[in-house]
């Protein structure tokens, strides 16, 4: 990705920059960034724009699949609002001067990987969606399931941008987080609806026990050191892993109370490698 365009010499940028933050004001302006502050900012927005939009494009199969009429209504508006989160975010983006169109011409959004495919904490292709967006959603269980799981996740994750140093990107998060909640509220629905159905019970409980270590996967690895720069910078206010365990309970609260079994989970920083396994 292309660095700060702003013409202002860096050394005076930076140094004004951190006057800025250190007195808990706000960058309102490419002119008002260091270029490593543009860069993650960069990096961090349009991986939000772009799993927005391959999100919906995810759901777009659903609004035929949807059970009833009436849930065809709340896929669609789904699916409208997810695609409206992303223009939100490429607008801001645009602004920043960052080549929106060109980006998005040549990525696949619809591209899927299969529902087998492993893909830990990488991505699959040149885009920059969270990575759980590249596996495809094969059922009504799969579909709620997702909401009840990865909106809550990314929930929890732009609690974060609601402090975030970036005014422009903290004012949208404001007004893209109460639609958020609507998607998770859905999940939450028809999760619960299905988990304490004796008939569904076992294709809900199927569904968690395929999207859950996907969906903590996305939240990074405990105390990467570019979380600790995004937290420097205002970017960001938590560790990567104090966003996922508070996610990971309030999952847990609410599979309790339905019944369900929270599946295992263990991350590939703490999987021993085969090789290293020495024979019994």
């Amino acid at each position: 990705m292309p660095g700060n365009p702003s013409k202002i010499p860096n050394p005076q940028r930076e140094e004004d920059m951190k006057a800025k933050l250190a007195k808990g004001e706000s960058i309102e302006t490419l002119d008002e960034m260091s270029d490593e502050y543009y860069d993650h900012l960069m990096n961090l927005m349009v991986q939000q724009a772009d799993s927005e939009l391959a999100g919906g494009f995810g759901y777009v199969p659903w609004i035929m699949k949807a059970p009833t009429t009436e849930e065809m209504l709340v896929v669609s508006n789904i699916v409208r609002d997810e695609v409206r989160h992303a223009r939100a975010m490429y607008r801001l983006l645009e602004d920043a001067r960052f080549g929106v169109d060109d980006w998005v011409e040549k990525m696949d959004f619809a591209f899927r990987v299969e529902d087998n495919q492993d893909l830990g904490d990488k991505r699959a292709s040149g885009d920059k969606r969270v990575n759980i967006f590249y596996y495809p959603i094969e059922s009504w269980a799969d579909f709620v399931m997702f909401n009840f799981l990865m909106d809550r996740g990314a929930g929890h994750q732009l609690e974060d941008v609601k402090t975030s140093t970036y005014g422009p990107w903290r004012r949208e998060i404001d007004r893209i987080f109460k639609e958020e909640k609507t998607h998770i509220a859905h999940g939450d629905y028809w999760v619960k609806r299905l988990a304490l159905d004796g008939a569904t019970k076992a294709e809900i409980q199927g569904s968690f026990e395929r999207w859950w270590p996907r969906v903590m996967a996305i939240f990074g690895r405990p105390g990467s050191r570019k979380n600790k720069r995004y937290r420097e910078l205002g970017l960001k206010s938590r560790d990567n892993d104090d966003v996922r365990r508070t996610f990971a309970k309030e999952v847990q609260d609410n599979a309790d109370r339905w019944g369900l079994t929270v599946p295992k989970w263990i991350p590939d920083w703490q999987k021993v490698p085969e090789d290293s396994v020495i024979p019994g």
